[in-house]
């Protein structure tokens, strides 16, 4: 399972301009099973993606195709991490 920390690098115009293009990025990954859950930081500087491929290399090939990437709107860390405790019903997202 991986966590995805995006963090703004340009003001929030452009953050805007692409943000229909980046949701409709989410919702095909949604769509795939891959996404767990996603949103916007508070303050809003940036967002974070709860997310499961197979592998890093797969979740990478994924993240070129959004346009926060592409137009380089936000930078990227990535986090691997393998959850040992969770709520009952998260079981389905393992």
């Amino acid at each position: 399972m991986y966590l995805i920390n995006l963090d703004y690098i340009k003001p929030l115009d452009a953050v805007e301009e692409h943000l229909d293009a980046h949701i409709a990025f989410l919702e095909k990954y949604y769509q795939t099973g891959n996404f767990i859950c996603s949103g916007r930081k508070n303050p809003r500087v940036g967002g974070i993606i709860l997310c499961k491929f197979s592998s890093e290399a797969e979740l990478r090939l994924a993240l070129v195709e959004d346009p926060f990437f592409k137009n380089k709107i936000a930078n990227f860390d990535i986090i691997e991490f393998s959850p040992t405790k969770f709520a009952a019903g998260f079981e389905q997202f393992m």
